[in-house]
């Protein structure tokens, strides 16, 4: 029974299409704008999506990946790979600046610790995806991912290093990454 149940719910994910709010059913788009929503948040105003904390970028990775980079965790940033001679690396600092984040990779499992399955991926959008690498891969060329929206980021009372949020203020309408000990914005 447990089998079917499986077999049933993996058929029909990969034939429904549909928009995901995580949180509540409403999201923060307006109703009008919802087809052009992939992925979406509850209106919280006190919380973020975490990005994954990376101790060794991969060799060839996805041209959007966004990461905060753990490498050297006393200097950790957050970091877009938009693929661009213009960077060493091609990688685009988001955080201006680095971040110690030792004490919470105490808690984490190191690359010794566990064995990653290259193949585990959530796709959203589509039945397959061309990417070769991310846990969470969106797929779609004509929806997007609305990020949590805040109105200031001192709202949030504890953030976590990674945390990426839209804040949504009068005259301020802003991305903002927190990279474990500051907040860096960025304007459209």
């Amino acid at each position: 029974m447990k089998n079917l149940f499986i077999i049933t719910a993996w058929i029909l994910s990969g034939t429904v299409y549909s928009q995901i709010i995580v949180g509540d059913a409403i999201g923060t788009a307006p109703i009008n704008n919802k087809s052009s929503v992939l992925l979406e948040f509850a209106n919280t105003n006190n919380k973020g999506i975490l990005l994954p904390y990376v101790r060794q970028k991969t060799s060839i990775p996805t041209e959007g990946s966004i990461i905060l980079d753990v490498t050297d965790p006393t200097n950790a940033r957050i970091k877009f790979f938009n693929n661009t001679p213009s960077t060493t690396d091609h990688w685009t600092d988001l955080s201006g600046q680095g971040a110690d984040v030792s004490f919470y990779l105490n808690s984490q499992p190191t690359m010794s610790q566990i064995t990653e399955d290259s193949n585990a991926r959530s796709i959203i959008g589509a039945n397959f995806t061309t990417v070769n690498d991310g846990v969470l891969v969106l797929e779609s060329s004509t929806k997007a991912l609305v990020l949590p929206v805040v109105s200031d980021v001192n709202n949030i009372p504890s953030p976590s290093p990674g945390m990426m949020v839209f804040v949504n203020k009068t005259g301020t309408k802003r991305l903002a990454v927190f990279n474990g000990s500051k907040w860096s914005f960025w304007k459209p």
